[in-house]
């Protein structure tokens, strides 16, 4: 008996040791993603039925309160920035010498023209913690085994969509897909990451396309072309002022 007793804690042990939450799961996925600080350059393209638009940007962060978006091409609006502070948004127009601080009213409005809007920016690392998270269950995409993870927002979170599905992968906590729904469950987004590869001394996806439900002959790509993660990055640097000296 003791000998059986013995096997079947071993062979318990190890799942306690690995168990985690749903929380945690979020968590990793997103440090994984953003770092404590990075910098990079990437490429969006914004695709319609009738024209294609591509915007090239240098993007800086530091965790889940500071990023700031400087737009260098195409060169009508090179030199156009996006600050985030905390909850806040602000843009820079040079073409109008002019910032303008984000109301909470135009939050849902689309960034740049993309199927991104100016919430998605400012919540992008929200998901860990202005929402409750939940497993759904397993799944399969491509050749990774996946947890499906529902997220509801917190009754105190200020955030626009009632619920999030985020579908994580087991072995390396790659986030391939999330879905947006409105308050009434409603699916709005889709978001599907691929082209996973070692950038900046980590391995993630490099691409993320955006589909609205309502309009699926149209997306937002977004293409990263290099990286850097954990490096010196102050929050000083994320000034009002630099977002208009910022090249």
């Amino acid at each position: 008996m003791k000998n059986l007793l013995a096997i079947v804690l071993f062979a318990v042990t190890p799942h306690l040791l690995t168990a985690q939450t749903a929380t945690e799961v979020i968590t990793k996925a997103d440090e994984k993603m953003q770092g404590k600080t990075n910098r990079g350059t990437m490429t969006m393209k914004i695709v319609r039925p009738k024209w294609t638009r591509e915007i090239t940007m240098k993007v800086w962060g530091k965790g889940v309160d500071y990023s700031l978006v400087l737009i260098t091409q195409p060169a009508r609006d090179e030199g156009t920035g996006t600050l985030k502070r905390d909850k806040e948004l602000w843009s820079w127009q040079p073409s109008i010498d002019r910032i303008i601080k984000m109301p909470p009213s135009m939050m849902m409005q689309s960034w740049m023209g993309s199927d991104f809007t100016n919430d998605d920016l400012v919540n992008q690392s929200s998901m860990v913690v202005d929402y409750s998270h939940d497993f759904m269950g397993d799944t399969t995409i491509g050749l990774y085994d996946c947890w499906k993870i529902a997220m509801y927002p917190k009754e105190e979170a200020a955030v626009v969509w009632g619920k999030l599905e985020a579908y994580i992968s087991k072995n390396d906590y790659f986030q391939l897909i999330l879905k947006y729904y409105d308050e009434d469950e409603f699916l709005i987004n889709t978001m599907t990451l691929s082209d996973i590869r070692e950038m900046g001394g980590r391995v993630i996806p490099t691409k993320m396309e955006m589909v609205p439900t309502e309009n699926p002959d149209q997306k937002t790509v977004i293409i990263y072309h290099d990286f850097e993660y954990d490096i010196d990055l102050q929050e000083s640097f994320f000034s009002v002022q630099n977002l208009k000296t910022i090249r």
